[in-house]
């Protein structure tokens, strides 16, 4: 299942990230956003991509998986109208986690649009691997906003894919588990869920034990990895590895979603692993050798500096581009003070309290599941989710990959590839 050659990649950013703020004392920033833009930008790796800006995902869109009535809460509430709808925010878990803040829906509908973009440019062939660091939020749930997150994205862009893919894989590196989206899919074999996390100790949100498997039709379709403190790179690759080499065995996915949270790295305010830049970055390396349709997403991360580091490099991975370990200089070079260095290292000192025992077990249970899946399960294709509510895009499948694309580009709002507008500049 490993293919050779260059990818056709697709990268969705709107400079209206960098305007969003959920508080002053909140750990996300989508501000992050705009600094993994610049480093992308400063490398050059635009020129190895086609650029998009994320149209907003439409209230019906996100009604595919979300509830009507939360829907309509998003659209509707704001900081200026919250304090008399206490009882709805109670019954959509809106709290210190997830406040209200200025344009949050319209930032909902960027970030999953995006998402929904990129599944849809897949699906048609029209790129190989598509890039949306504004998404990942997997914690989001059918009737609840959850862990800093309102809508899933990757549940919505899974839907997307499964139009047209048999079976699609999601893959979570994020160092929580990727609740929202297992509880999404935990009694279908369509969906494979693999999620590495840590685990224990009250680690939010609580949830990704080895014996979660998934149920009914579901059995054994979702698998947990969980890990402790201080997760090396060596520990987590000689599980991450073998599991997915398995997993792409036995599954066969048509497609992969693939969550890249930036929590996982060391020194993060909220993680609590010890992994390096090119730890994190080689699972993602891992997973593109396969040759499979892949959607990339951001996720947590929550030191600025560190989340761009991470995903300007894993762009640079995805667009096959060498970069050097000095950082170009851009309007937030000091906030990668005093290195000024693509690096982000382990600690030294840092105990991994994952034993050679744990991951021995960790690995022999989860292949063992793994084994009773003797070969991907049969699908019907008429077995797909209905029609979206809203216009599709539509094009001929005898046109040549060139004019799919300049049709896409004129629907959608292409702002690279040789148009006026684009100047190379982050304020699109």
């Amino acid at each position: 299942m490993v293919a050779k050659g260059k990818k056709r990649v697709t990268y969705f950013y709107d400079s209206e990230f960098q305007s969003f703020y959920f508080g002053q004392n909140h750990p996300m920033k989508p501000h992050r956003l705009a600094m993994t833009h610049h480093l992308v930008l400063g490398y050059g790796l635009h020129n190895n991509m086609q650029v998009f800006r994320p149209r907003k995902a439409y209230p019906a869109e996100l009604a595919q998986f979300h509830t009507a009535d939360y829907v309509e809460f998003l659209s509707r509430v704001t900081p200026d109208n919250a304090a008399a709808l206490g009882e709805e925010l109670a019954r959509y878990n809106f709290n210190e986690d997830c406040p209200v803040f200025d344009g949050m829906f319209n930032f909902c509908q960027l970030y999953a649009g995006a998402s929904l973009q990129g599944a849809q440019q897949l699906n048609h062939g029209l790129a190989d691997i598509a890039i949306n660091w504004s998404g990942g939020l997997h914690h989001a749930k059918k009737g609840q906003a959850s862990g800093f997150c309102y809508v899933n994205d990757l549940v919505l862009a899974i839907l997307e894919l499964l139009r047209h893919h048999a079976r699609v894989l999601y893959v979570d590196i994020d160092v929580h588990h990727g609740d929202g989206v297992e509880e999404a899919f935990y009694v279908s074999d369509r969906v494979m869920t693999v999620s590495f996390h840590k685990y224990g100790d009250y680690f939010f949100p609580g949830t990704g034990a080895l014996g979660d498997c998934g149920e009914l039709n579901g059995k054994y379709y979702a698998v947990n990895v969980p890990l402790k403190d201080g997760t090396t790179d060596d520990s987590f690759l000689s599980l991450f590895r073998p599991i997915m080499r398995k997993v792409m065995e036995v599954f066969q996915p048509g497609a992969i979603v693939m969550q890249c949270g930036a929590d996982s790295l060391a020194n993060d305010r909220l993680g609590c692993f010890n992994m390096s830049l090119r730890g994190h970055g080689e699972a993602l390396r891992f997973m593109k050798e396969f040759g499979v349709p892949m959607l990339v997403t951001g996720g947590g991360g929550y030191i600025k500096s560190n989340v761009a580091r991470c995903w300007a490099y894993e762009t640079s991975i995805l667009t096959e581009t060498a970069v050097p370990e000095e950082l170009p200089r851009d309007a937030y070079h000091e906030y990668y003070a005093p290195d000024f260095s693509l690096n982000v290292a382990g600690h030294k000192s840092m105990e991994d309290h994952n034993t050679r025992l744990d991951i021995d077990r960790i690995r022999r249970d989860v292949m063992e599941r793994l084994r009773r899946l003797e070969h991907c399960p049969s699908v019907q294709m008429h077995e797909l989710p209905p029609e979206r509510l809203r216009p599709r895009f539509q094009y001929d499948e005898e046109d040549p990959p060139e004019e799919r694309i300049g049709q896409y580009a004129r629907e959608h709002g292409i702002i690279r590839d040789g148009l006026d507008n684009f100047d190379g500049h982050p304020g699109w």
